[in-house]
């Protein structure tokens, strides 16, 4: 699955201690994003299957509002990170240690949600689990999000191909456009939330950066993991007031049905 298929080694990164840390400052998904789910949920029972969990940041939020959620996610650290937040603990919350292609999945799931994880799986082989899996009318929700609309996007961008594990990343890559082209997903709708402000340190933002794949301080030499540090914060300082950056957030779902023909 182009960029994304190509740089799948990179996918242990989330096994690393550095990036389970970093997650945390990930932004958060707007809230408007589990009203939404929960709007494309037409079968009964509501169960959810989170594809790629991570360590909870879908799946944690939706428990409290559905029947039950199955969080599957191939890192046993993330794991152990999700059952540790707010909410990790929910009886009706299940973590599944697997990968899509593989893990054992307790089926009918009335919604599948996917957050920046579809681009790790294999397009076949998940597609032809996840239709043995949903219910009649249940949909697969891919949710993208993050910051958006950044004044320092070019300079950060400059930084970031420097150091990256992937420099050859599409940021326009679709890995739901990509299972539509191939037949496998039928697009029924798309939506955005409406932005969020969000409120992040400098710190904070560059570990951000940190719990991606691409720049793990686990695949850096030390140094060269000082050096970005000191760039992008040289690159964000500027827009910082009292060391604070004040962001938008805002998600974009996209939804439809497997095409358990293909």
């Amino acid at each position: 699955m182009s960029d994304g298929y190509a740089a799948r080694h990179l996918a242990e990164s989330f096994t690393y201690p550095g990036v389970v840390q970093a997650y945390q400052y990930r932004p958060p998904y707007p809230a408007e994003v589990f009203d939404r789910l929960l709007g494309l949920i037409s079968d009964q029972p509501r169960h959810v299957l989170d594809l790629g969990a991570g360590e909870g940041a879908i799946a944690r939020p939706l428990a409290s509002r559905v029947d039950r959620v199955d969080a599957v996610d191939p890192s046993t650290a993330m794991i152990e990170a999700g059952r540790q937040q707010p909410g990790g603990a929910a009886p009706n919350l299940r973590w599944i240690l697997g990968t899509a292609e593989s893990a054992e999945f307790d089926g009918p799931y009335a919604l599948v949600t996917a957050g920046a994880s579809l681009h790790w799986m294999l397009p076949g082989p998940t597609t032809s689990r996840l239709a043995q899996v949903m219910t009649p009318r249940a949909y697969l929700v891919v949710v993208d999000h993050g910051h958006r609309d950044v004044p320092w996007e070019e300079p950060l961008d400059d930084v970031i191909r420097r150091h990256s594990r992937n420099p050859h990343f599409d940021t326009t890559y679709s890995p739901q456009d990509e299972l539509a082209t191939a037949g496998l997903f039928e697009i029924a709708g798309q939506a955005k939330t409406a932005p969020v402000r969000f409120r992040q340190s400098v710190e904070h933002y560059v570990e951000y950066l940190h719990s991606t794949s691409s720049l793990a301080r686990e695949l850096m030499p030390a140094q060269e993991a000082d050096d970005f540090d000191q760039a992008v914060t040289e690159v964000l300082r500027p827009y910082a007031s009292d060391g604070q950056l004040t962001t938008t957030v805002l998600a974009k779902l996209t939804w439809g049905r497997i095409n358990s023909r293909a």
